[in-house]
């Protein structure tokens, strides 16, 4: 069963930069597509980044779209979500997501919360002058 961990996330000025690490234990990322989702108080559960086990595809939210990048290094058994000109709205929780085909499907990934078999307990990022 895996466990995901998820770090970097801080305080940051808005057009900064930070980020994310998703480490996974207890077992191999290799044949999980993973997501990268956030929370924001108040408001649901959103995608924000998912890529396929061997990076050939990755889709990203219209509103993260050219600032941030997703990639992975499944000999590290590490998922990473680079966030640049961060705005004061990417303020949220930040978790990290396992899932795998057929219960989830790349078409679906950044949409099918309830496909996704592991999460992590999410790092906080907050955008504040």
């Amino acid at each position: 069963q895996l466990q995901l961990v998820e770090s970097g996330g801080s305080l940051v000025q808005p057009g900064g930069s930070l980020k994310l690490s998703c480490l996974a234990s207890a077992g191999s990322l290799e044949t999980y597509i993973m997501g990268w989702f956030r929370q924001a108080p108040g408001k649901e559960r959103e995608g924000v980044a998912c890529i396929s086990p061997y990076a050939h595809s990755k889709n990203y939210s219209d509103s993260v779209k050219g600032r941030f990048t997703v990639s992975r290094d499944n000999a590290k058994n590490t998922v990473l979500l680079q966030m640049n000109s961060l705005k004061p709205e990417d303020t949220a929780r930040y978790y990290c997501a396992a899932g795998r085909p057929p219960s989830l499907s790349f078409s679906s990934c950044m949409s099918d919360l309830s496909a996704y078999d592991y999460w992590g307990q999410g790092t906080q990022v907050t955008v504040s002058s």
